[in-house]
This record gives C-alpha cells, sequence and structure tokens, in this order.
C-alpha cells in the first residue's frame, strides 16, 4: 500500500471511525482502523462488532492494499498534524505503517489483514433519501425517554414504525416516562417492515452523532441492519435491528382521551424556571414538585429536610377534579424541554395515573410522565 491524501479530507472521517471502536478491551480486529486502497479511493473502516462504518475519500494511490492500524493512536496523531499532504505507505521490510508529512516521520505497527472480515454492503435498491435534520431531530424528541438499561430489552430501544397512510410513529419508554412522534413520509413508510424497527439506544447514540453535520442521508434497511449513507455516497453507517417485541403503547397513549381528563395549560418558559428554583430544594427522600390546582392559577411547592421549602405561583388555566398531584420536579422540567410551544397543557387521568404533555406549536408530539405517589410529611410550616 502507498498513497498521499490531504489531512483535511479524512480527518472528519477519521474521528468518526475511531469513535466507533474499544478504547483497550476486545480484539484487536476491533480496536484496529482499517485502510483500504482501491482506484483512487482511500477507505477507512472500523466496527465494535455492531456498527460499521466505512468512509471513502479521494486520493493519489500508487499501490493498492489493506492494513489495520492501532485506531485512536493512528487518528490522535493525524489530528494534531498540521493541515497538508499526507503520505502512507507500508514498509515491506519492516511490516510498519510509514506516515511522513515533510521532515516529520512516524512508524505504527499493523494488523494483519488476515483479521479484516467483510463489512455489510449497503442495499442500493431499497433505499430511501431523507433528511438528516428530521432524523436527528426524532432522536432528541424521543431518545430521553429510551431505558438506559442494556437489559432492558424493548424498552431500551427506539421504536419507529409505520400506521398506514404514510404516518410513521417513533417513540421511547423507560417505565416511567414516554414520548411519542410522528410524520408522514410516503417512501420511509413503505420501508419499514410491518412489525417496524428497534434500535438499542447505545447505538442511537452513536447514529445521532454520524448524522450531525449531514444534510441528507438514504436510508434501507435488510433482515438485521438499519443502512444509512451520507447524501454524496462518502460515508455509511449501520447498526443491528434488535428482535424484541415492543410493548402495545396505545394501551395507555389511549386513556388520554378520555371523558373524565383534567387539564392544565401553562406558560412553558415560566414553569421550567420555576421547577428548576424548586428543584434546589428537593432531595433524595422528596424528589418532587408538588402542583396545586385551581382555575386560574397554579401553585408550585418543594420541601426538603434541611433545606427550606419553595412556593412559586403562576398563571394558568385549568378544568378538572384533580386538586393536587406530585411529578418529580427534574424530569418534569426535563421533558418541558423538549417542547417548543410557548405554552404547553398536562392531561391527567389521575392522581397517578399517566398525564400526557402535549402543545400547540408541537404537532404529533406526546410525552406522558407518571406522577409521585404524594406524602404528607412537612418539614417546614408558615408562621401564624
Amino acid at each position: 500500500m502507498k498513497l498521499t491524501i490531504m489531512k483535511e479530507h479524512i480527518i472528519e472521517g477519521l474521528q468518526k471511525a475511531a469513535g466507533i471502536i474499544p478504547t483497550r478491551s476486545g480484539a484487536a480486529y476491533l480496536r484496529s482502523l482499517w485502510l483500504k486502497t482501491e482506484g483512487d479511493k482511500l477507505a477507512i473502516l472500523s466496527t465494535d462488532a455492531n456498527i460499521e462504518f466505512t468512509g471513502q475519500y479521494a486520493a493519489s494511490v500508487v499501490q493498492e492494499g489493506l492494513i489495520g492500524v492501532q485506531g485512536r493512536a493512528f487518528v490522535d496523531l493525524v489530528r494534531q498534524l498540521p493541515g497538508g499532504q499526507l503520505t502512507l505507505a507500508l514498509d515491506d521490510t519492516s511490516g510498519n505503517l510509514l506516515l511522513e508529512q515533510g521532515r516529520r516521520k512516524y512508524k505504527l505497527p499493523v494488523s494483519d489483514a488476515a483479521w479484516f472480515q467483510a463489512f455489510s454492503d449497503f442495499p442500493s435498491q431499497n433505499a430511501v433519501r431523507w433528511s438528516a435534520d428530521v432524523f436527528q431531530e426524532i432522536i432528541e424528541r424521543v431518545g430521553f425517554c429510551i431505558s438506559d438499561d442494556d437489559n432492558a430489552d424493548a424498552i431500551g430501544c427506539l421504536y419507529m414504525k409505520s400506521v398506514g397512510n404514510g404516518r410513521i410513529e417513533s417513540c421511547g419508554l423507560n417505565g416511567h416516562q414516554f414520548a411519542l412522534t410522528a410524520l408522514t413520509n410516503d417512501d420511509l413508510a413503505a420501508l419499514l417492515p410491518p412489525d417496524g424497527i428497534l434500535i438499542q439506544k447505545k447505538y442511537v447514540q452513536e447514529m445521532k452523532k454520524w448524522l450531525g453535520g449531514l444534510e441528507e442521508i438514504e436510508v434501507s434497511v435488510s433482515e438485521k441492519r438499519l443502512h444509512l449513507r451520507a447524501d454524496d455516497g462518502r460515508e455509511t453507517f449501520s447498526l443491528p435491528r434488535s428482535t424484541y417485541v415492543y410493548p402495545d403503547y396505545m394501551s395507555f397513549v389511549s386513556k388520554l382521551s378520555g371523558e373524565s381528563i383534567s387539564r392544565l395549560e401553562v406558560d412553558r418558559k415560566e414553569s421550567i424556571d420555576a421547577l428548576g428554583r424548586l428543584s434546589v430544594f428537593t432531595t433524595d427522600h422528596d424528589r418532587c414538585a408538588y402542583l396545586d390546582l385551581s382555575e386560574n392559577e397554579l401553585s408550585l411547592t418543594a420541601q426538603g429536610q434541611d433545606i427550606g421549602s419553595a412556593d412559586e405561583r403562576l398563571e394558568a388555566s385549568y378544568q378538572g377534579d384533580i386538586a393536587k398531584i406530585a411529578f418529580p420536579s427534574r424530569n418534569l422540567m426535563e421533558v418541558l424541554g423538549h417542547f417548543t410551544s410557548a405554552k404547553v397543557a398536562l392531561h391527567f387521568t389521575a392522581v397517578e395515573g399517566p398525564c400526557g404533555i402535549s402543545g400547540k406549536d408541537d404537532p404529533d408530539y406526546t410525552v406522558i410522565i407518571m406522577p409521585m405517589k404524594m406524602t404528607d410529611t412537612t418539614y417546614y410550616e408558615e408562621e401564624a
């Protein structure tokens, strides 16, 4: 192998590739970043045995070949070099990779090409073009509700499913919160299998990082993997589909449309600010913000042993029979932060039943949060 290439052309791809590979554990094959020359391209490949990344970049190739290098060390070195041309060559005598730039010369050990295992091909025949920004927005809106537990089966996954008429629902669930967003895209809906696709959260986060900076992508689905490709065809990214069965989320979403629903409408930003101040007074023992509900006012209170208490009152519009309800203050604040509407509506089903949150300027987006069981503990009382 021998080639020349500009650092500026490959550094972003190198950093994406290095972000996938394990740091210390795992086989040498997985810790390796693979360099493959073919025609006038240098391909950079990396995998953690699940995610696969390939980037192809224009190069002046003198001799074709395939080698593996210690991924993170190689990327750290290239990152610290100044911009300009790099020469990469395999020294047949020592078996090392020689990297040169002007008067700078480096030798790096290589992994045997026999260790390399072919990556999955991108299924071009079924590919659909899609906005990378829209995909990132979906991840942002539902990802915070996906369980962080790797052993949580289906609720540790992002779920996407076609529900008819080109409508696609995406959701995340962690046991006490649920987020659901929807969009209409006929081509993408036709691409999804009837039972939808499940992607584990740890892979979703890597996918979100890869999507950053891209405008449009191509999406394809195979029996076992979700495949993505940059609009210019230069980079591909694929990850495994999970085979779990997702819970029937309509069983609790449908509860939000009952006749006995209590409805509160408040200013979103004022509520977030107030909850932030109330969270100062919460503890591990009592993480709650208590909502006292009346027709034109919302009273928010919190108290913590050895800390003090807080009481804030906000203008609100309320219709319903529930007089008081409690939520973890930081969780409720986080949920409201994912909306853009000036005002949000909270739909209470019961004192300890699911609460749905929506906003006029956030169409097709709903978050459900479970209230906390209220206690009567009082640490501070107003003086007479």
